[in-house]
């Protein structure tokens, strides 16, 4: 059964499921995340679990800033193409418009369609912007009103 499952301030996840080192790698790089922007729940990052296996990986970037919030989301190779990545995007929409319901959600793509743009697209996010990001290079900016 799919669930987004918290990681802790402390780098903790409270489930049992099996953790590859690409887990651990997410769970690493999510505290250092915490370390720069803070801990805040709801606005956290999660471990997308299914059964007991651990297939991917979404969050907030950081606590909403002026009621806009950034999302982003990886499905581990082995378990893409069987809708796990939209079903991530729908658990975090869901937890922000709990918490905040007429919260601006953002997310950026690469400059080109692929799965992701499908994906934020069906879940009525619109492109924006075209622009250079600092560390990522050219990407697409979308948003979900």
């Amino acid at each position: 059964m799919f669930e987004l499952v918290k990681i802790t301030k402390s780098g903790d996840l409270l489930h049992p499921a099996t953790l590859t080192p690409l887990c651990a790698e997410v769970i690493a790089a999510t505290r250092s995340m915490y370390n720069q922007s803070g801990y805040n729940e709801p606005w956290t990052g999660y471990l997308a679990i299914d059964g007991n296996h651990c297939i991917g990986t979404c969050a907030f970037k950081r606590a909403p800033q002026n009621d806009r919030v950034q999302i982003a989301y990886f499905t581990f190779p082995e378990f893409e193409k069987r809708g796990f990545d939209l079903k991530m995007l729908e658990e975090l929409v869901a937890i922000a418009r709990k918490e905040s319901p007429n919260i601006v959600l953002l997310a950026e793509t690469l400059p080109k369609e692929n799965a992701s743009t499908r994906i934020l697209r069906k879940l009525g996010f619109e492109h924006v912007a075209h622009r250079e990001h600092k560390d990522e290079g050219s990407v697409w900016e979308w948003e979900l009103r």
